[in-house]
Formats: structure tokens, C-alpha cells, sequence
């Protein structure tokens, strides 16, 4: 897979599914994976996958064999409300706090954020230069002041320099302790929805809300890196899961009370009789 210019993190989950294959069925008889895989309770998303690692398998030995063929489900993917998201930023540690806020703030891929260096951040104004995943195109984002201020002090804590990757890892430990976290909000709160909420799912989440306030697919388009807009289009179906346009409003008499009020995710509205108003959506 090296040779054939597969990805690392492709090869990895590759080694992972395999391993899979080796513990329930033999190998050697593509009719003993094929029953497994065809009795396997999953979905047939996975069970694709299963078929390609085995395909790869097959492949490397030389040996031709009847491949199945899994019809993937058409599914839109979820979004999280704003509060969960903000919920799980705020019971993360430092470093997944901000790995999540940036996540929640630039719409990337959890593997882009791997990749990124001091140098490719402006520290004055927040603008991130973005290398596209997975045949995405590269782009920049932009961080919200908080997030900003967050990352500033986590490169003076590690005393990174212009040419350090941000976080030098690799993009499944960072989900595995993302589900860690999750999982233990979860429990926490009784509430097995936290459950569902994926690390992907804030890129989901940024280009929901997004698209909600310009009703712009070319900028949308743009934000993910997609080359196709077809791509782009499914988010407008997503809107539905975000309800209705009703709002929570608040109102600020001070910096304090303002500052806590836009960290938990409401945005300003107006000012009157010199009371700072702001809403959340529902």
C-alpha cells in the first residue's frame, strides 16, 4: 500500500480491519470472509469497507476472487447543537479544548489539524492556512478571538516554534481521546446522546451554521475545500436538523457580562437604553 501511495492513517485502518478479518474468518477462503461479512450486524458502509480491505489483501498475494458489492446507504450526517459542543469544549482538557475549538471554528478535518505548524497561523488576525485532506482543496479559516487567545497561550506553554507542528500526533489518538471525553460526559450528564457526537461532526457543525446565516453554497464550497458542489449541496438539507429560527435572548451590562455571554455561544445583536443585547439560537 506504501508503494501504491496509500495514505499512513489509510494503511493503519487497513492493518485495524484486517486484523478484523483474521480473528473471525480464514484468510485463505474468500467464502469464509464473504459469510462473515454477509452475517456481520453492521452497516453496509462498513461491511464496503471490510470487502476493500480484503480486495487489498487478495491483491498483494496475487489472487483473484469474487468481490461482493455493498450498496452504501444514502445518510446525512448529524449535526450537534451548539450547546454540546460548547458543553464538551468546556469539560476538555487545555490541548483538546482548543483542538475542538479550532475544529468548531475552521470546519477542518481532524487530520488538517495534524498538519498544522505555527507557521502556517497568523497570531495577529487569526487566519489559518488550511493543507487540504483527502482530495480537498487547500484554504484558509479563521479563528474566533477566543480560540485565538487559547492557541497563543498553548505555543508559549510548549515554547513551539515557526516550523513545529501544533500537535505532533496522529489523527486517530486524537479521536480516541475525543471519545474518551464524550464518553465520560455522557455518563456524566446521563445523556447518551453525547454519544453520537463524532469529532467530524463539528466540521458538519461549522458548515451548518454556516450556510444558516449566508445561504452561500460557493462560500460554503470554499470553507471545506470541496472540488465538486454536489458535495457542498447536501448541507442544505441539513438545516432542517437545526429547528426553527427562534432564539434565546440575554442581555450584558458589562464587558464581564458580555464576555460570558459570547464564550457560551450567543452573538451580539444591538444595544439599547445601554443594555448589550444577545441571542442563541434554540
Amino acid at each position: 500500500m506504501k508503494k501504491e501511495a496509500y495514505e499512513d492513517s489509510t494503511i493503519k485502518a487497513t492493518a485495524k480491519r484486517l486484523k478484523h478479518l483474521q480473528k473471525n474468518c480464514h484468510l485463505a477462503d474468500p467464502e469464509s470472509v464473504k459469510i462473515f461479512v454477509a452475517n456481520k450486524k453492521c452497516s453496509n458502509a462498513f461491511k464496503e469497507c471490510l470487502i476493500e480491505v480484503y480486495d487489498i489483501f487478495m491483491r498483494s498475494m496475487g489472487q483473484q476472487w469474487n468481490k461482493p458489492f455493498y450498496a452504501r446507504y444514502d445518510k446525512l450526517p448529524k449535526i450537534p447543537t451548539e450547546e454540546k459542543v460548547n458543553m464538551l469544549i468546556s469539560q476538555a482538557t487545555p490541548r483538546m479544548a482548543l483542538i475542538l475549538s479550532m475544529s468548531r471554528d475552521l470546519g477542518s478535518r481532524p487530520i488538517e489539524l495534524t498538519w498544522l505548524t505555527v507557521a502556517d497561523i497568523n497570531l495577529q488576525n487569526g487566519i489559518v492556512n488550511i493543507t487540504g485532506a483527502k482530495h480537498t482543496i487547500g484554504r484558509n479559516g479563521k479563528l474566533k478571538p477566543n480560540t485565538l487567545e487559547m492557541l497563543k497561550q498553548y505555543i508559549n506553554k510548549k515554547h513551539l516554534n515557526a516550523n513545529d507542528r501544533l500537535f505532533p500526533t496522529e489523527s486517530e489518538n486524537i479521536s480516541e481521546a475525543y471519545r474518551r471525553l464524550r464518553n465520560r460526559l455522557a455518563e456524566k450528564l446521563q445523556d447518551p446522546t453525547f454519544k453520537t457526537i463524532r469529532l467530524y461532526d463539528y466540521r458538519h457543525f461549522k458548515a451548518s451554521m454556516e450556510y444558516h446565516k449566508t445561504k452561500d453554497l460557493l462560500y460554503i464550497k470554499q470553507l471545506l475545500g470541496h472540488k465538486d458542489l454536489r458535495t457542498t449541496l447536501r448541507y442544505t438539507q441539513l438545516l432542517e436538523n437545526l429547528g426553527n429560527d427562534e432564539y434565546t435572548c440575554k442581555t450584558a451590562k458589562n464587558i464581564t457580562e458580555a464576555t460570558n455571554l459570547v464564550e457560551t455561544g450567543f452573538e451580539y445583536v444591538t444595544e439599547m437604553d445601554g443594555i448589550k443585547i444577545f441571542r442563541k439560537r434554540k
